[in-house]
């Protein structure tokens, strides 16, 4: 099988930024990129709050935040942090004593904009509080939310407002000795962000959380998120993301990896590659390929999988992943293993084969790992 250390082209060259830590999960340096997602419950229906951010995690977040509009969301928080077992930001806009609330209550970050939060007394009152608690800082610049002087001086959101609106919350956290900060600049017109990120990226070594904001609903929303996303990936950018879908925010969770793991930025779980299908496929492929997603969605050992219809592309897809079955023998096909032909089998019994070796692989890998 070929490597990624004998294909540089492939290899993606990552800005250095300085490494914070989010609770335990560390953010920026030569950290993995870390994925996120949002509750989109009542932040006080606490035990619906919590079974959403378990369903997330299980998907694989790393950090999940949540939205802390008032005092009872703040009394919420605490039950919540104590009941699941992924580290959690605090959505805080405006009001102070949330963000003091929040630290108090256990969250490992407060998402809030320095300059909304009042005079330096109650930006010292906040910083303390994520001193005195462990908590980082995301700076949350958004295109929809800037602030009044800058709209003037701009006449429009643009990458220099969202650039000088970020350096401005930087200076006040710095000034204020605090640099445990992640900033974002977030915008739903991709080339915005990608600009003003970009443009960020030569002013500051902080850790970037990258996202497209009010990305939409599935369809659009993941490929907005890909295009934008994986465009400042690409150059190097990002430390930690979030997909804003209008769905299930497991969802979110999913077309995140899905994302990094198309850039060999993050591996987890079995990496499907499977052809669109046409008249020549010797089996159901797209059938096929929705069976063994629901089947192998457990496994989180990262796995490359290749699922053919026909002898064009299957042979050299399969040389390249640890398990691959081609299509094109009447009504049968042939199972690869590690780029070698292993098998003939039939298309009845090819989805159980598939998942037996698949996991008998997974073992031999944990194996490996345990001793190493």
């Amino acid at each position: 099988m070929f490597k990624n250390e004998i294909r540089p082209w492939r290899n993606i060259s990552r800005r250095k930024s300085r490494q914070i830590f989010v609770g335990n999960v560390p953010v920026g340096g030569d950290a993995p990129i870390s994925v996120q997602t949002m509750t989109n419950t009542l932040t006080t229906d606490v035990s619906e709050t919590i079974e959403q951010i378990n369903i997330c995690a299980d998907a694989g977040a790393d950090i999940v935040r949540v939205s802390v509009p008032d005092e009872e969301s703040s009394r919420a928080l605490k039950e919540i942090v104590r009941n699941v077992s992924v580290p959690i930001v605090a959505d805080i806009h405006f009001h102070y004593m949330r963000a003091l609330e929040a630290a108090d209550a256990g969250a490992a970050c407060l998402r809030i904009n320095p300059g909304n939060i009042g005079s330096k007394e109650r930006i010292l009152d906040v910083i303390n509080a994520a001193k005195s608690n462990g908590c980082s800082i995301r700076i949350g610049v958004n295109a929809g939310s800037l602030e009044r002087h800058l709209l003037e001086k701009y006449k429009e959101p643009c990458p220099e407002a969202m650039i000088e609106s970020g350096l401005n919350h930087i200076r006040i956290l710095e000034d204020c000795g605090f640099t445990e900060y992640k900033i974002s600049c977030k915008s739903s017109d991709l080339f915005l962000a990608i600009a003003a990120y970009k443009g960020l990226a030569k002013e500051t070594d902080a850790p970037f959380h990258l996202g497209i904001t009010e990305a939409g609903s599935m369809l659009p929303g993941t490929i907005k998120s890909a295009i934008g996303l994986g465009n400042l990936l690409i150059d190097g950018l990002g430390d930690t993301i979030r997909i804003s879908l209008s769905d299930d925010p497991e969802k979110e969770v999913k077309v995140g990896f899905e994302i990094l793991k198309s850039l060999n930025l993050r591996s987890k779980g079995v990496n499907i590659i499977a052809c669109p299908s046409c008249a020549r496929q010797g089996f159901d492929v797209i059938k096929t390929v929705k069976i063994l997603e629901e089947r192998l969605s457990d496994i989180k050992v990262p796995l490359n999988l290749s699922i053919i219809g026909c002898v064009v592309n299957g042979p050299g897809e399969a040389l390249m992943t640890d398990v691959g079955f081609t299509g094109g023998g009447k009504d049968s096909g042939m199972i690869y293993l590690a780029g070698d032909i292993l098998r003939k089998t039939s298309n009845e019994s090819m989805i159980e084969e598939i998942e037996k070796l698949v996991r008998k692989r997974v073992n031999e890998i944990e194996a490996q790992e345990a001793t190493s």
